[in-house]
């Protein structure tokens, strides 16, 4: 794969069943060079016999199918060209896509009641006379922001506290109807405005963002995620709520704040009413936010205290939503090991893993016993299929063009680190006998995964003849709570030997591999230990330092999560902070350095960027700063796909330099 192949990096949504079972529906999106945005539509995949998957509908965006429960419908998200994305449906027959919502702001998720009557969904509200909310009225001419939170900004989004996002419920509209005519102006004036969709109905208010909606399954009570106590600016607590519909309750009662002191990730009910919940324990203080695992809880139908369904310490779901299986059971997503494998779980707490470590399950639907996936792994980037007596029978191909523009296979490796704790991961070899010069590559987070599922970025730098070497060192997530807490108020410690002990063990096991030409990079906490690790270690020829977490002082105050980082992953006692600070420790890197940072990130603010490359540049330190304008924290993964592009034509000229291949010389 190339730079050039970004258009090939074709993914796949959840999948959305119809009752009957016969056929499922997903996006399929991808990044597109010519438009320097993404597209995707809807398609529809027959889950037997022999027909090809078909394209279902031609919006420049339409996301997050789900079929109403009838089966009749389909709901889903579009966004135009320019504009947020707003709720739709389609006879799920075929038709023309009907519009139910204008929101200013859009739409971020939805759900259908039971009877198929109504849609319920999550909008941002915006302040008077701000986000357009007043024609004529520009950005630069809004009123200033009197700030009085620690919390009022996030990535990729920007101020929050003047648009919070609430709940709203809507009719939805005839899709066999007579569609709306506007009437034309005559001697008297011009006609009337006849809306063209209908005005929905306010659930929720306050200073607060509401989100994971669901109805009951007997469509008298939405559920969502909040959190609206007290201290809520100082900690990451949130609750469950239930808002009945029936007039019995205007205010939402909290579910859960009395049992737990967690964060909430996912809320949703089972086919038989009982509650189904997934969060992380933060402690009595609410922030003790570092390696927590997500577990599954459940509110059985007739109340009570939440139970503990799966154990926190060996199952992670804290990227899987909660997906209604059976009447007495769900499926939930475990990152484990560089995988997300299917699980179910009853209500009873019992376990059956459906797939196993080889994939990341992306996404499930269920009718009856009949159950869909969408799925990553080594040999593609998205495809849908039905699990069949465990095993998965593949139904699409939508990676049949990447993998013929060339994909390299990840092998897997683990090395016993200096002290005998075993580094899972994984290297990608580029075609050829070597030597091959070898970058060490670096995650983010610092609590996530590589995983088992193609890598752009290592495919990238494998076909300019890099040997990529990365790993889940200590501090990552998939491998158990401890192994990502031991980092806690101290990293920059086993990380760093980690990586640094199974780079050799990759070049040991590897002949190919150039043990004298090595270079090293890594985003966000990989931007941290790339930066760490030049300032303690002199063998590389060069590095790339992206979007780093580079001072952890500088954190508290300027990122959107600088309110409760530092202070638990570094401390807050000042000595200890500086002891585990890259900008503290640059008078010790000797190594050329490419920082590369966007405008717009809030997560790591630009400002980490610009001090570390600073004192590269004071120092007299070979050292570039490459800024993309209008990017946040997530370019490398989505941002737009030019920016996307020139930040591998940036990276590879900056290889092609300081550590140049056969491949990728100046």
């Amino acid at each position: 794969m190339k730079a050039t192949d970004l258009d090939l990096l074709t993914g796949v949504s959840a999948p959305t069943i119809h009752p009957n079972g016969g056929r499922a529906v997903v996006s399929v999106t991808r990044p597109d060079l010519g438009a320097d945005a993404y597209v995707g539509q809807l398609w529809a995949v027959q889950l037997t016999g022999h027909a090809a998957p078909r394209r279902f509908t031609r919006g420049f965006r339409d996301t997050a199918p789900k079929f109403s429960p009838d089966g009749r419908l389909i709901a889903f998200l579009r966004a135009p060209v320019k504009g947020p994305s707003q709720l739709y449906v389609v006879d799920a027959a075929g038709g023309e896509p009907m519009p139910v919502t204008d929101r200013k702001l859009g739409v971020s998720e939805f759900a259908w009641s039971p009877d198929g009557r109504q849609l319920a969904f999550v909008s941002r509200v915006p302040e008077a006379g701000r986000y357009g909310s007043v024609e004529g009225i520009e950005a630069n001419a809004e009123p200033p922001r009197h700030i009085t939170t620690l919390k009022y900004q996030s990535n990729g989004l920007g101020y929050i506290t003047d648009r919070r996002a609430h709940v709203f419920i809507v009719a939805v509209p005839d899709v066999w109807g007579e569609p709306v005519v506007q009437s034309a102006a005559t001697a008297e004036g011009a006609a009337a405005v006849v809306p063209t969709v209908a005005e929905p109905k306010q659930l929720t208010t306050g200073e607060w963002d509401d989100s994971s909606i669901d109805f009951s399954p007997d469509g008298r009570t939405v559920t969502f995620v909040s959190a609206r106590h007290k201290s809520s600016d100082d900690d990451l607590r949130s609750d469950v709520y239930a808002l009945r519909l029936d007039g019995r309750g205007a205010e939402p009662t909290n579910l859960t704040g009395e049992y737990g002191d967690w964060s909430m990730l996912d809320a949703a009910y089972g086919l038989n009413g009982a509650l189904y919940f997934t969060a992380q324990d933060v402690g009595p203080g609410g922030r003790d936010f570092v390696a927590r695992n997500a577990a599954l809880y459940v509110i059985d139908p007739d109340g009570g205290a939440p139970r503990l369904l799966t154990d926190p310490e060996t199952i992670d779901l804290s990227e899987s939503d909660i997906v209604a299986y059976h009447d007495d059971a769900v499926l939930v997503r475990d990152r484990s090991r560089g995988a997300l494998r299917l699980l179910v779980v009853s209500q009873a707490g019992e376990l059956r893993e459906v797939t196993d470590r080889t994939r990341e399950i992306t996404g499930a639907a269920a009718a009856g016993d009949t159950l869909v996936v969408s799925f990553a792994d080594a040999t593609t980037n998205g495809d849908v299929a039905v699990v069949d007596d465990g095993s998965l029978r593949k139904l699409t191909d939508f990676s049949a063009r990447l993998r013929a523009s060339g994909v390299l296979p990840a092998r897997e490796l683990v090395v016993p680190a200096r002290d005998g704790y075993d580094i899972h991961g994984w290297v990608v070899a580029p075609p050829g006998d070597g030597p091959h010069p070898v970058l060490l590559n670096i995650h983010g987070g610092p609590f996530a995964q590589y995983s088992v599922r193609i890598f752009d970025e290592a495919q990238v730098y494998a076909n300019a003849g890099y040997a990529v070497v990365m790993c889940n060192p200590r501090g990552s997530a998939g491998y158990g709570q401890e192994h990502g807490r031991v980092i806690r108020q101290q990293m920059g410690t086993v990380d760093l030997t980690d990586v640094l002990d199974f780079l050799d063990g990759a070049i040991a096991d590897n002949p190919s591999f150039d043990r004298d030409r090595l270079g090293i990079m890594g985003g966000s906490y990989g931007g941290y230990l790339t930066a760490w690790t030049t300032s303690h270690d002199h063998r590389f020829a060069a590095a790339i330092v992206e979007r780093g977490y580079l001072d952890p002082e500088a954190f508290i105050g300027t990122s959107d999560i600088g309110s409760f980082f530092s202070d638990e992953y570094t401390g807050t006692e000042q000595g200890r902070m500086r002891a585990q600070s890259p900008q503290a420790h640059v008078d010790a890197v000797e190594t050329p350095t490419l920082v590369l940072h966007s405008a717009s990130d809030l997560r790591c603010p630009l400002g980490q960027a610009e001090r570390y490359y600073a004192a590269l540049k004071r120092r007299g330190v070979a050292a570039e700063l490459l800024v993309f304008p209008g990017e946040d924290h997530e370019l490398s993964r989505s941002g737009r796909p030019r920016h996307r592009r020139e930040r591998f034509d940036a990276i590879l000229d900056w290889w092609a330099r300081y550590l140049p291949s056969q491949a990728n010389a100046r």
